[in-house]
Protein backbone atom coordinates (compact mmCIF):
# COMPACT_ATOMS: atom_id res chain seq x y z
CA UNK A 1 0.00 0.00 0.00
CA UNK A 2 1.25 3.88 -0.96
CA UNK A 3 2.81 6.20 1.76
CA UNK A 4 -0.29 8.21 1.15
CA UNK A 5 0.41 12.18 1.66
CA UNK A 6 -1.18 14.17 4.27
CA UNK A 7 -2.82 17.24 2.45
CA UNK A 8 -3.18 20.83 4.35
CA UNK A 9 -4.24 24.19 3.38
CA UNK A 10 -4.27 26.99 6.52
CA UNK A 11 -6.68 30.52 5.67
CA UNK A 12 -4.91 29.95 1.75
CA UNK A 13 -6.17 33.17 -0.34
CA UNK A 14 -5.28 33.09 -4.19
CA UNK A 15 -6.63 34.35 -7.49
CA UNK A 16 -5.94 36.02 -10.88
CA UNK A 17 -4.21 39.27 -10.56
CA UNK A 18 -4.87 41.47 -7.92
CA UNK A 19 -8.25 39.65 -7.36
CA UNK A 20 -8.31 36.72 -4.80
CA UNK A 21 -11.14 34.54 -5.42
CA UNK A 22 -9.83 31.48 -2.88
CA UNK A 23 -10.81 33.31 0.63
CA UNK A 24 -8.81 32.10 3.36
CA UNK A 25 -9.18 28.20 2.98
CA UNK A 26 -8.53 26.19 5.87
CA UNK A 27 -8.58 22.21 5.10
CA UNK A 28 -7.13 19.51 5.95
CA UNK A 29 -6.85 15.58 4.12
CA UNK A 30 -6.00 12.70 5.91
CA UNK A 31 -4.05 9.97 4.66
CA UNK A 32 -5.93 7.52 2.69
CA UNK A 33 -9.40 10.03 2.97
CA UNK A 34 -11.12 10.52 0.31
CA UNK A 35 -12.62 14.51 0.60
CA UNK A 36 -15.01 15.60 -1.93
CA UNK A 37 -15.51 19.74 -2.60
CA UNK A 38 -18.73 20.75 -3.84
CA UNK A 39 -20.22 24.01 -4.62
CA UNK A 40 -21.85 25.38 -7.46
CA UNK A 41 -19.85 27.08 -10.58
CA UNK A 42 -18.00 30.08 -10.14
CA UNK A 43 -17.55 29.56 -6.63
CA UNK A 44 -13.28 28.92 -6.65
CA UNK A 45 -12.53 25.43 -6.73
CA UNK A 46 -11.04 25.23 -9.60
CA UNK A 47 -9.10 27.58 -8.30
CA UNK A 48 -7.95 25.71 -5.63
CA UNK A 49 -6.99 22.94 -6.98
CA UNK A 50 -4.42 25.23 -9.39
CA UNK A 51 -3.34 27.12 -6.59
CA UNK A 52 -2.46 23.61 -4.58
CA UNK A 53 -0.38 22.64 -7.92
CA UNK A 54 1.47 25.43 -8.14
CA UNK A 55 -0.20 27.12 -11.53
CA UNK A 56 -1.32 29.92 -9.22
CA UNK A 57 0.47 32.09 -6.60
CA UNK A 58 -0.30 31.83 -2.91
CA UNK A 59 -0.84 35.05 -2.05
CA UNK A 60 -2.02 34.27 1.97
CA UNK A 61 -1.76 31.36 3.94
CA UNK A 62 0.37 28.09 3.28
CA UNK A 63 0.11 24.45 1.76
CA UNK A 64 1.51 21.49 3.20
CA UNK A 65 2.50 17.93 2.33
CA UNK A 66 3.41 15.68 5.24
CA UNK A 67 3.97 18.91 6.98
CA UNK A 68 6.47 20.06 4.09
CA UNK A 69 5.14 23.13 2.66
CA UNK A 70 4.50 23.48 -1.18
CA UNK A 71 3.49 26.97 -1.54
CA UNK A 72 6.54 27.54 -3.83
CA UNK A 73 7.14 24.41 -5.88
CA UNK A 74 6.17 24.10 -9.62
CA UNK A 75 3.52 22.23 -11.02
CA UNK A 76 6.28 19.59 -12.74
CA UNK A 77 8.38 19.53 -9.33
CA UNK A 78 4.73 18.56 -7.05
CA UNK A 79 3.74 15.84 -9.62
CA UNK A 80 7.31 14.51 -10.22
CA UNK A 81 7.07 13.75 -6.13
CA UNK A 82 4.10 11.99 -6.26
CA UNK A 83 0.73 14.37 -6.72
CA UNK A 84 -1.62 13.52 -9.23
CA UNK A 85 -4.18 15.69 -11.53
CA UNK A 86 -7.18 14.68 -13.57
CA UNK A 87 -8.16 18.39 -14.81
CA UNK A 88 -11.70 19.27 -15.78
CA UNK A 89 -10.57 19.97 -19.64
CA UNK A 90 -9.11 17.96 -21.45
CA UNK A 91 -5.75 17.65 -21.54
CA UNK A 92 -5.08 14.72 -24.70
CA UNK A 93 -2.92 14.69 -27.55
CA UNK A 94 -6.15 13.74 -29.81
CA UNK A 95 -3.77 12.64 -32.13
CA UNK A 96 -1.33 10.23 -30.26
CA UNK A 97 -2.84 7.06 -29.38
CA UNK A 98 -3.89 5.70 -25.94
CA UNK A 99 -0.51 4.13 -25.86
CA UNK A 100 1.49 7.11 -25.99
CA UNK A 101 -0.86 9.45 -23.73
CA UNK A 102 -0.40 6.98 -21.18
CA UNK A 103 3.16 6.67 -21.56
CA UNK A 104 3.76 10.26 -21.41
CA UNK A 105 2.33 10.04 -17.90
CA UNK A 106 6.15 8.35 -17.17
CA UNK A 107 9.82 9.68 -17.50
CA UNK A 108 10.87 6.08 -19.11
CA UNK A 109 9.60 3.11 -20.87
CA UNK A 110 10.96 0.70 -17.70
CA UNK A 111 7.96 0.46 -15.67
CA UNK A 112 5.41 1.50 -18.74
CA UNK A 113 4.36 -2.31 -18.74
CA UNK A 114 3.44 -2.62 -15.19
CA UNK A 115 1.80 0.50 -15.24
CA UNK A 116 -0.44 -0.41 -18.17
CA UNK A 117 -1.48 -3.52 -16.31
CA UNK A 118 -2.20 -1.74 -13.49
CA UNK A 119 -4.81 0.78 -14.99
CA UNK A 120 -5.79 -1.83 -17.01
CA UNK A 121 -7.56 -3.44 -13.97
CA UNK A 122 -9.49 -0.25 -13.50
CA UNK A 123 -10.36 0.11 -17.12
CA UNK A 124 -10.34 -3.01 -19.04
CA UNK A 125 -11.33 -1.18 -22.43
CA UNK A 126 -7.72 0.51 -22.98
CA UNK A 127 -6.00 -2.51 -23.45
CA UNK A 128 -7.64 -3.56 -26.65
CA UNK A 129 -7.61 -0.19 -28.24
CA UNK A 130 -3.98 1.19 -27.20
CA UNK A 131 -3.91 1.74 -30.84
CA UNK A 132 -6.65 4.16 -31.64
CA UNK A 133 -5.82 7.91 -31.03
CA UNK A 134 -7.09 9.48 -28.68
CA UNK A 135 -9.28 12.00 -30.44
CA UNK A 136 -11.65 8.89 -32.00
CA UNK A 137 -12.56 8.10 -28.23
CA UNK A 138 -15.55 9.13 -27.15
CA UNK A 139 -16.15 12.03 -23.78
CA UNK A 140 -16.67 9.14 -21.24
CA UNK A 141 -13.98 7.39 -23.20
CA UNK A 142 -11.32 10.15 -23.12
CA UNK A 143 -12.23 11.07 -19.09
CA UNK A 144 -11.37 7.41 -18.24
CA UNK A 145 -8.20 7.82 -20.15
CA UNK A 146 -7.41 11.35 -17.90
CA UNK A 147 -7.71 9.34 -15.23
CA UNK A 148 -5.78 6.47 -15.98
CA UNK A 149 -3.31 8.60 -16.99
CA UNK A 150 -3.50 10.12 -13.81
CA UNK A 151 -2.84 6.70 -11.87
CA UNK A 152 0.07 5.83 -14.14
CA UNK A 153 2.47 7.22 -11.63
CA UNK A 154 0.78 5.75 -8.27
CA UNK A 155 0.13 8.96 -7.08
CA UNK A 156 0.02 9.00 -2.92
CA UNK A 157 -2.02 12.08 -3.71
CA UNK A 158 -4.45 12.89 -6.21
CA UNK A 159 -6.51 15.72 -7.41
CA UNK A 160 -9.31 15.53 -9.66
CA UNK A 161 -11.47 17.96 -11.11
CA UNK A 162 -15.29 17.57 -12.63
CA UNK A 163 -14.00 14.16 -13.88
CA UNK A 164 -18.08 13.06 -14.01
CA UNK A 165 -19.28 16.63 -16.08
CA UNK A 166 -21.68 15.93 -18.93
CA UNK A 167 -21.58 11.43 -18.57
CA UNK A 168 -23.31 9.12 -18.80
CA UNK A 169 -24.27 7.28 -15.52
CA UNK A 170 -22.57 4.01 -16.36
CA UNK A 171 -19.23 5.94 -16.97
CA UNK A 172 -20.09 7.76 -14.03
CA UNK A 173 -20.28 4.09 -11.92
CA UNK A 174 -17.06 2.97 -13.12
CA UNK A 175 -14.98 5.98 -12.41
CA UNK A 176 -16.41 5.42 -8.80
CA UNK A 177 -15.32 1.97 -8.55
CA UNK A 178 -11.82 2.53 -9.81
CA UNK A 179 -11.50 5.43 -6.92
CA UNK A 180 -12.69 3.22 -4.66
CA UNK A 181 -10.32 0.67 -5.89
CA UNK A 182 -7.65 2.44 -5.57
CA UNK A 183 -7.86 3.84 -3.02
CA UNK A 184 -8.24 0.48 -1.29
CA UNK A 185 -5.59 -0.95 -2.87
CA UNK A 186 -2.78 1.65 -2.31
CA UNK A 187 -4.48 3.93 0.42
CA UNK A 188 -4.41 7.13 -2.18
CA UNK A 189 -5.39 10.64 -0.80
CA UNK A 190 -7.98 11.95 -3.38
CA UNK A 191 -9.09 15.29 -3.07
CA UNK A 192 -12.38 14.89 -5.52
CA UNK A 193 -14.17 18.89 -7.31
CA UNK A 194 -17.61 17.72 -7.97
CA UNK A 195 -20.83 18.58 -9.12
CA UNK A 196 -22.69 15.19 -9.29
CA UNK A 197 -23.81 14.61 -5.91
CA UNK A 198 -24.81 11.34 -5.83
CA UNK A 199 -21.41 10.36 -7.64
CA UNK A 200 -19.90 12.40 -4.73
CA UNK A 201 -21.08 11.24 -2.12
CA UNK A 202 -20.79 7.35 -3.46
CA UNK A 203 -17.17 8.00 -2.98
CA UNK A 204 -16.46 10.65 0.25
CA UNK A 205 -15.25 9.57 3.57
CA UNK A 206 -16.26 13.14 3.69
CA UNK A 207 -17.51 16.37 2.08
CA UNK A 208 -16.78 20.39 2.11
CA UNK A 209 -19.19 23.20 0.79
CA UNK A 210 -16.94 25.91 -1.20
CA UNK A 211 -18.81 29.04 -1.36
CA UNK A 212 -17.83 31.96 -3.04
CA UNK A 213 -14.04 30.91 -2.27
CA UNK A 214 -14.20 29.96 1.57
CA UNK A 215 -15.51 26.89 3.11
CA UNK A 216 -19.01 27.06 3.85
CA UNK A 217 -19.45 23.73 5.77
CA UNK A 218 -17.70 20.22 5.89
CA UNK A 219 -18.84 16.92 7.65
CA UNK A 220 -18.12 13.02 7.64
CA UNK A 221 -20.30 11.64 5.14
CA UNK A 222 -23.45 10.17 7.14
CA UNK A 223 -27.37 9.21 6.38
CA UNK A 224 -27.69 13.08 6.58
CA UNK A 225 -25.17 14.36 3.72
CA UNK A 226 -27.29 14.33 1.23
CA UNK A 227 -29.60 16.59 2.55
CA UNK A 228 -27.40 19.04 3.96
CA UNK A 229 -25.50 19.36 1.20
CA UNK A 230 -28.57 20.30 -1.41
CA UNK A 231 -29.52 23.01 1.46
CA UNK A 232 -25.92 24.29 1.01
CA UNK A 233 -26.22 24.18 -3.21
CA UNK A 234 -30.00 25.16 -2.74
CA UNK A 235 -30.96 22.38 -5.40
Amino acid sequence: MADAFKLELSTVSSGYGAVDVVNEVSLAIRPGEILTLMGKNGMGKTTLLKTILGFLRVGKGKIEVDGAPITDRKPAELIASGIGYAPQELPLFQDLSIRDNLRLALKGDRDLASALERVYGYFPFLKDRLTQNAGTLSGGEQKMLILARALMLRPTLLLIDEISEGLQPSVVQNIAKALRDDREKRGTTILLVEQNLDFALSVADRWAILKLGAIEDESANGPDSRSRVLQHLKI
